[in-house]
C-alpha cells in the first residue's frame, strides 16, 4: 500500500512508498543502492526528505498509520542558495507526519529528529526560503526569518549532514521581530526583543543577495580542518591552565584563561581561538543592541563578524566576499555578513526599510560588474523579506 504520494515545483516525477517498508536512501547522481519501483518516477534524490522524516519518526518510537499526499515547493531562482533548505524541508516533513497522525512533539524533539534523519541523506537537495506542504486540507508556511539556531536527526543519520542545532532551531523556535539566543551545549535559548515588539514593525528588512555559486568554490581546506584547528588550539589553552584532561573544545576555556595565554598560540591556531572568543562577546553585544533597538550598532557588529569570518576563520571564496562587500556598502545596509561558511551560496544584511528596493539595485549592477558570469545566470539575485515566526500548522 502507498502512504507517501508527493509532487514538487522543482522536481520532476513522484515520490511514493509505503509506511511500513521506507526505502534506503536514493543517491543525487541519479543512482541507488537498490533499485526499486519507488525511485523509478523520481528525478535527483529530493524524496530523500520524506523517506527520513518517517524512519526518524519511527525510529523514535512514534506510530505512523496516516500518510501524506502533498506537494512541496520552493522559491523559484533561488536553488542551491544556502539558506537552509535542507531544515527546512525536513521540518515541513516531520509537522505533517505529526499533524496527520495526531502527534505531540516539542519543538526540541522536532530539532532532534530533523538532525537525525538529514545526516544520512547527504542529497544535496536545494529547496529554499519558502516550503509550502499540503497535506489532509492543512498547509505549512514556512518564511524566511531572523534566526539564530538548526532539524538534526533527520540530518545527521539519514541524510549525512554533520550539522548542528542552529538552522533547526531558528525555525521551530524563532518569533517575529525576535533574535533566538542559544546555549547549543546546554541547549537552552531565549527569545529578545526590541523596544518596538507588538508596536510596529520596527525600521528594517531582511536582503539576500546570491552569488550564483551553488557548489563549493574554495582552494582552502575545509570546514572540517577548522573543527579540528579549534580543537588544537583549545588544547594548548588547556594544558596551560592545567586541564589538559578536559575535552578540547574552546567553550571550555574562559576569556580570562584565553587572554592569559592566547600568545601560546602562533599562526592558524591563533586566528581560529581569536575569531571564537571575538564571536562569543560579538552575540552578547548583539544581544543588548538589540534589545535596545540600536540597529546601527547590530549591523555594526554583523559586518564585524563578517569580516572575521573571513580573516580569522579563513572561510568564504571570491565571489562571496566581493559581495558581501558589495552588499556592505549598498544604501542603507547597517551590516552584511555570509550567510553560511562562503563558500557558495548568499551572503545577507539587514537594510534600512526605505532603501532596501534602492540597496538590491545597487546590488545587481555592482555584483554584475564584478562577477558578470555568474550574475548573468541568475534569474533572482536578490530578496528582501521580513522576519517571521517559527514554523508552524496553520
Amino acid at each position: 500500500m502507498v502512504n507517501m504520494r508527493l509532487l514538487s515545483g522543482q522536481f520532476f516525477g513522484e515520490v511514493r512508498f509505503s509506511l511500513d517498508s521506507v526505502p534506503p536512501k536514493k543517491y543525487n547522481d541519479g543512482a541507488s543502492n537498490i533499485k526499486t519501483d519507488e525511485y523509478s518516477m523520481e528525478e535527483g534524490a529530493w524524496g530523500n526528505f520524506s523517506r527520513g522524516a518517517v524512519l526518524a519518526l519511527q525510529k523514535k518510537g512514534y506510530k505512523l498509520s496516516q500518510g501524506i499526499t502533498g506537494f512541496l515547493e520552493g522559491s523559484a531562482g533561488f536553488e542551491g542558495c544556502g539558506v537552509s533548505s535542507s531544515a527546512a524541508v525536513g521540518v515541513a516533513f516531520l509537522l505533517a507526519l505529526e499533524s496527520a497522525n495526531g502527534l505531540k512533539v516539542t519543538a526540541e524533539d522536532n530539532i532532534e529528529l530533523d538532525r537525525l534523519f538529514l545526516s544520512c541523506l547527504d542529497s544535496g537537495l536545494t529547496i529554499d526560503l519558502k516550503c509550502v506542504i499540503l497535506q489532509n486540507g492543512l498547509w505549512l508556511d514556512f518564511k524566511m526569518t531572523l534566526k539564530l539556531i538548526k532539524i538534526r536527526l533527520i540530518e545527521n543519520e539519514y541524510l549525512g549532514l554533520k550539522n548542528g542545532i542552529l538552522d533547526q532551531s531558528a525555525i521551530l523556535l524563532s518569533q517575529r521581530h525576535s533574535l533566538t539566543a542559544i546555549h547549543c551545549e546546554r541547549r537552552m535559548y531565549e527569545l529578545v526583543q526590541p523596544p518596538w515588539y507588538g508596536k510596529n514593525e520596527g525600521d528594517y528588512k531582511i536582503l539576500l543577495a546570491f552569488s550564483g555559486l551553488q557548489h563549493a568554490l574554495s582552494s582552502k581546506p575545509g570546514y572540517n580542518l577548522r573543527v579540528a584547528e579549534c580543537q588544537e588550539a583549545a588544547t594548548v589553552l588547556l594544558r596551560a591552565v592545567g586541564r589538559g584532561d578536559c575535552e578540547p573544545l574552546l567553550c571550555n576555556v574562559s576569556v580570562d584563561e584565553y587572554e592569559a595565554h592566547k600568545d601560546l598560540l602562533e599562526g592558524e591556531l591563533a586566528k581560529r581561538a581569536l575569531h571564537f572568543f571575538s564571536e562569543n562577546a560579538r552575540v552578547f553585544a548583539g544581544i543588548d543592541a538589540w534589545s535596545q533597538g540600536n540597529l546601527p550598532e547590530f549591523g555594526r557588529l554583523i559586518s564585524q563578524s563578517g569580516l572575521s569570518s573571513i580573516h580569522n576563520y579563513e572561510c568564504g571564496c571570491e565571489p562571496l566576499v566581493q559581495l558581501r562587500d558589495i552588499l556592505a556598502q549598498a544604501p542603507g545596509v547597517y551590516g552584511a555578513r555570509f550567510s553560511g561558511a562562503g563558500f557558495r551560496g548568499c551572503c545577507v544584511a539587514l537594510v534600512a526599510t526605505d532603501l532596501a528596493g534602492e540597496a538590491e539595485k545597487y546590488v545587481r549592477a555592482k555584483y554584475l560588474n564584478a562577477q558578470p558570469d555568474l550574475a548573468k545566470r541568475l534569474t533572482t539575485a536578490t530578496f528582501v523579506c521580513d522576519s517571521a515566526d517559527h514554523a508552524h500548522v496553520v
